[in-house]
């Protein structure tokens, strides 16, 4: 599936108050999934965890989607495209590489 795509069928599922004009909403609802995320993660340390069994990797797969879906419903809240955003990330990344600054810190590498 192409981000584009993506994009349009997660806006479709987004019901929640001021759509369009409420940036907060999904902003914080991707706080909680990403803390949902991490605290799977932190269980592998806990537990010793295998991260190759299927049931993990299934968990994982949905919190990551569920981050996916508020990343896409937060980039509509500004109007911008997935699509624009990944380009222009693997854009900025491909420079750093070439330029040997993939190492460090600041936006402006």
């Amino acid at each position: 599936m192409e981000f584009k795509e993506y994009q349009k069928k997660a806006r479709k599922t987004a019901i929640y108050p001021d759509q369009g004009k409420n940036w907060q909403y999904p902003a914080l609802g991707l706080s909680g999934e990403v803390g949902e995320l991490l605290n799977k993660l932190k269980k592998i340390i806990r537990d010793s965890m295998k991260t190759d069994s299927k049931e993990f990797r299934e968990d994982i797969e949905m919190e990551m989607g569920d981050i996916l879906w508020y990343v896409s419903n937060l980039a509509d809240e500004f109007q911008l495209s997935l699509d624009e955003i990944a380009q222009k990330n693997i854009e900025k990344l491909s420079s750093r590489f070439e330029r040997g600054k993939l190492h460090g810190s600041g936006d402006q590498r």
